[in-house]
C-alpha cells in the first residue's frame, strides 16, 4: 500500500472538542509532520538565496479559551518571529490544506509591498489557474486568481496598503480528499513545485 504524508486522522483533529484535548491532538498528530516539513522544506527556500528561512511551528499558546480551527507551520528568513515578515506557510483546516506565501497585518511594510504588487500585476496573474488569494488569513475562504482579475487584485493590495487588519494570501489550496489520497512522494513534489512558483512572488514583496 502507498504511503500518505496526510490522514483523515490529522484533519480531523479539528472536529476534538476543548482547547485542552484539541491541543494535545494537534501536538501529537500534526505538529510532528509539521516539523518534518520544516526540516525538508527551510533548506530549499534558503538555497533561493534571498536569506536563511526557518521554520517555525505555530504553538497557538496565546489561546485560553477557544481552540485553534488551524494550524501551520511558516517559514521565514528569521529565527525568532515570523509574523512582521513575508512568510510561507504549510498548514491544515479541517476542510483542507494551504501552501501559502502570507503578508499579514503585522508586517510594517504593507504599503511598500502593495504598491511593488500594483507594479506588475503579471506576477500573480500569470500562476497557474489553481492559485488564490485571500485578503484574511483567518478565513478559509479563498478566491481563484483568474476568477479575481486585474480589478479585484488591485483592490486587495489597496485594502493591503489602506487598513491596518488587512493582509494578502497567495497560494493553493488542496481539497482533504486530494490531500489523504496523495502519496507522500507526490504530496512533497506538490509542495515544493507550490514553492518554486510562490518565489518570484516572493522576490517582488521584499523588493
Amino acid at each position: 500500500m502507498t504511503k500518505t504524508f496526510w490522514t483523515e486522522n490529522d484533519f480531523s483533529v479539528f472536529e476534538v472538542d476543548g482547547l485542552d484535548a484539541r491541543m494535545t491532538a494537534l501536538q501529537e498528530r500534526i505538529q510532528p509532520k509539521f516539523t518534518k516539513l520544516g526540516d525538508l522544506f527551510a533548506p530549499l527556500l534558503s538555497a533561493h538565496g534571498k536569506g536563511e528561512f526557518y521554520p517555525h511551528v505555530a504553538k497557538h499558546a496565546r489561546r485560553s479559551v477557544n481552540p485553534p480551527s488551524d494550524s501551520w507551520v511558516a517559514f521565514a528568513p528569521a529565527k525568532r518571529g515570523y509574523k512582521a515578515l513575508p512568510h510561507f506557510q504549510i498548514g491544515l483546516w479541517g476542510t483542507h490544506l494551504f501552501i501559502i506565501l502570507a503578508i499579514i497585518y503585522e508586517n510594517p511594510d504593507k504599503k511598500g509591498i502593495s504598491e511593488r504588487l500594483q507594479k506588475d500585476l503579471t506576477i500573480l496573474t500569470s500562476l497557474p489557474e489553481d492559485y488564490i488569494v485571500s485578503g484574511d488569513h483567518m478565513k478559509p475562504d479563498v478566491n481563484a486568481i483568474r476568477e479575481t482579475g486585474n480589478v479585484g487584485l488591485v483592490d486587495l493590495l489597496e485594502r493591503l496598503r489602506d487598513v491596518k487588519k488587512a493582509e494578502f494570501l497567495v497560494g493553493r489550496h488542496l481539497d482533504r480528499k486530494q490531500a489523504v489520497a496523495m502519496s507522500e512522494k507526490e504530496f512533497l513534489s506538490y509542495t515544493e513545485e507550490t514553492f518554486e512558483k510562490l518565489l518570484p512572488v516572493y522576490d517582488r514583496v521584499i523588493g
